[in-house]
């Protein structure tokens, strides 16, 4: 069981190898055949590792006939050394199933498991039976931990500008007071949200000419609601035209995101802002600029990009 980044394995109880165990009425896959006849022993906890190995890699137990005399079927999708593992963990004869110590050889080699002889397994001195029984368990928790872990690496960041997988978000519909205008003072940029280099070709080279600037921004308001739906950071683009007045006179998605609701807070928000003219030759004109918006559960950020003139 997985609880955070913490891994616990889960059991009803322990037995001593060799001493009769609770009568189980209907056995489970998990069950080595032997359980039935009331036998506990090592062997049937390599039984239930194999039975692990195999659905941790593929979501599914194996597929086996108690009423047979065959062995639980293990995919060829399954890559070595764990198909290894599984097969010679699922051997129906607990006399020829591998060992702990087979198990650990085979991970630190990474070759599959050489099949056992088939030779009577005799019944193991008292003082060395809850060692075999403890060790088994442990085996079983290590196994798995490190496929979950596995599984459960951090995908890597891609680079700014790259669009990243859309991450599961129950977006809500859109319900909440129209933006406010934030206070004109300049905010902390993050690394991610520094402004880029213009467009190639986009900026005047006129000696004369004179950049535009933010004079008033205006972030989405985002419900909390909302907020709590994120996971990670969502990103939206906006282009926008300004006049020369400074005032927005379009707004168009440059890049939607990952959710349409949140590039709709943005879209909107964007209408709102005002920029001080840019200037070229001492004439007042219209410029065009990119805003990128990232919402997170801690907050909204929006950095600007003016890309003409």
């Amino acid at each position: 069981m997985a609880v955070g980044d913490r891994l616990k394995l889960a059991s009803d109880g322990l037995h001593l190898a060799g001493e009769p165990g609770k009568q189980i009425p209907a056995p489970s896959i998990y069950d080595a055949p032997e359980i039935a006849t009331g036998t506990i022993s090592p062997p049937a906890d390599l039984w239930s590792l194999g039975v692990t190995l195999v659905e941790a890699l593929t979501q599914h137990p194996p597929v086996w006939d108690r009423s047979t005399e065959g062995e639980p079927d293990v995919p060829e999708s399954i890559p070595q050394p764990f198909a290894g593992i599984a097969r010679e963990c699922l051997r129906s004869d607990p006399a020829r199933r591998c060992t702990i110590g087979d198990v650990r050889a085979s991970l630190e080699s990474a070759r599959p498991l050489p099949i056992p002889d088939s030779k009577p397994e005799g019944k193991p001195p008292a003082k060395h039976r809850r060692t075999a029984l403890v060790g088994a368990g442990v085996v079983v928790l290590a196994i798995v931990a490190a496929l979950l872990l596995r599984s459960h690496q951090p995908r890597p960041s891609l680079p700014t500008g790259e669009q990243q997988p859309a991450p599961a978000i129950i977006t809500p519909q859109p319900n909440s007071p129209a933006p406010q205008p934030q206070s004109p003072a300049p905010e902390p940029q993050s690394p991610a949200l520094q402004p880029q280099s213009p467009v190639p070709g986009t900026q005047s080279s006129t000696a004369a000419a004179l950049n535009g600037a933010v004079a008033e921004r205006v972030l989405p308001d985002v419900p909390s609601k909302a907020s709590a739906t994120i996971h990670g950071t969502v990103k939206v683009r906006i282009r926008v035209t300004v006049d020369p007045s400074g005032n927005v006179s379009s707004a168009t998605l440059d890049s939607p995101g990952a959710s349409k609701y949140f590039a709709n807070l943005a879209l909107e928000a964007a209408r709102h802002w005002r920029f001080k003219p840019a200037q070229v030759d001492g004439q007042a004109v219209s410029t065009s600029w990119i805003l990128q918006f990232e919402f997170r559960q801690t907050g909204t950020e929006a950095a600007p990009v003016e890309v003409s003139p």
